[in-house]
């Protein structure tokens, strides 16, 4: 399918344009723009919804016009391939970001940066995301990860998560039917999108909280390759080991296939340095091969993976 000339797309395209006027809607988006890792190839179709109902109105038209739909957040732990993605891309971004707090319950809308999150919350006196305040992924992109860093992850702290599947019908979930896991939740396997979510936090002294997520911040700074082009830790935890040890032990660090590189600071990411999705796709098949091959051990991606060759 080539980009916008399927009859389906162009009058979904028209719909939004009718039905929602101020939608943020970009045909041919170069994916590239829009993933911290600055590659990737065009989406057909590109919205970032303002708020939750006009989530749901551009799933149930893209449903109703059998238009494929994608949904993805900030772009921080994603590999967009560099054909790019067919049909609808969600991007649920900073414009469906919102925070509000009531004594020890906060709720914030899936578009709010995780960083942003931990400071309100903070600022409110209440601790359990002090892990989050240096992760640069949102809210929804966290709950889908079960993102977590510094022995906190999210599946500590959320107790319900609202969304809807593909068709827009909504659903809500508790802690326990999120089925979360190390780096994992129910939503990497099924097609639901979250809008919503609920946290409850332990209460806190606000400058200590401050002061923890300043030197967490310092630590994560000092050791990661925040100033390079990445897409965040790409390879998770193997059970009894640590990838980053691994991969240096094999002499990987400096590795470069075409752009994408070990990152000489932190081998445990890999970096742009002007390549392309298939140079960083190449170069973790790599890194696999040789630490399965010297080590033993089966490394798994932790990014996620879209679109086409």
């Amino acid at each position: 399918m080539s980009a916008i000339t399927t009859e389906a797309q162009q009058q979904l395209l028209q719909e939004l344009k009718q039905q929602l006027p101020n939608l943020n809607i970009t045909p041919n988006a170069v994916m590239a723009k829009y993933t911290t890792l600055h590659t990737g190839g065009p989406a057909d179709l590109l919205a970032q919804p303002g708020d939750v109902e006009e989530l749901r109105f551009l799933l149930v038209a893209a449903h109703a016009m059998q238009v494929p739909v994608t949904v993805i957040g900030h772009g921080s732990n994603l590999v967009v391939r560099d054909g790019g993605i067919r049909g609808l891309v969600i991007r649920i971004g900073r414009e469906m970001r919102h925070v509000s707090i009531k004594d020890d319950l906060v709720t914030a809308t899936a578009g709010t940066m995780l960083t942003v999150l931990a400071h309100e919350a903070a600022s409110a006196s209440l601790g359990g995301l002090v892990f989050a305040s240096g992760i640069p992924g949102t809210v929804g992109g966290g709950v889908y990860m079960n993102a977590g860093a510094y022995g906190g992850d999210m599946s500590q702290v959320v107790i319900r998560v609202d969304g809807f599947d593909l068709a827009g019908l909504p659903f809500s979930y508790s802690r326990r039917e999120c089925e979360f896991d190390y780096r994992h939740s129910r939503f990497q396997h099924e097609d639901k999108i979250i809008s919503r979510v609920y946290f409850q936090l332990p209460g806190g002294d606000r400058e200590e909280l401050m002061a923890q997520m300043v030197e967490l911040n310092k630590r994560r700074a000092e050791k990661q390759p925040l100033t390079m082009p990445s897409a965040g830790s790409t390879f998770k935890r193997p059970e009894g080991h640590f990838a980053a040890a691994l991969i240096d032990e094999c002499g990987l660090k400096g590795y470069t296939i075409g752009g994408a590189s070990v990152s000489e600071k932190h081998a445990g990411f890999c970096v742009n340095n002007g390549g392309t999705a298939k140079d960083f796709l190449d170069l973790i098949a790599h890194v696999q091969k040789v630490v399965y091959e010297e080590k033993g051990v089966r490394l798994e991606p932790e990014v996620r993976i879209l679109g086409e060759d």
